[in-house]
């Protein structure tokens, strides 16, 4: 269990952004929210809040690693920068489906936060591409 709390902590003070925009995400997820009003005539506003959430924390965590190493593990960034967050999407989408009683789980959420993801990645990429210059 120690070993598991050290680790954590090491990963808190090397990614403390993305952990805060992590811990954002589960709580927008997982507690009720009201509805905003003034956008509810913007088509498809749930989708793009899904893509800039997810490709807003993912843009965080590449630019947290890449100011951190000098070159790209990409084993780890295919897992923790990619297939993770895609992964924790789905499993968000079903805690809302079936472990809450005011939110409701869709595939289209966790397609809108894929895209997210992945367009995180080509950012990703470019700022190292840029750094390394």
């Amino acid at each position: 269990m120690r070993d598991i709390l050290q680790k954590m902590a090491h990963y808190v003070k090397k990614y403390p952004f993305s952990v805060c925009c992590l811990v954002l995400i589960w709580g927008l997820s997982l507690f009720p929210i009201a509805e905003v009003e003034p956008l509810e005539g913007v088509p498809f506003v749930d989708k793009w809040t899904h893509v800039v959430m997810y490709g807003g924390t993912c843009c965080v965590i590449w630019t947290e690693y890449v100011r951190s190493h000098l070159s790209l593990d990409g084993e780890k960034l295919l897992f923790y920068a990619w297939l993770l967050p895609i992964l924790m999407s789905g499993v968000l989408e079903l805690l809302q489906e079936y472990a809450t009683t005011y939110r409701s789980g869709e595939w289209l959420d966790m397609a809108a936060n894929s895209t997210g993801v992945t367009l995180a990645v080509a950012y990703g990429l470019m700022f190292h591409a840029l750094r390394r210059k």
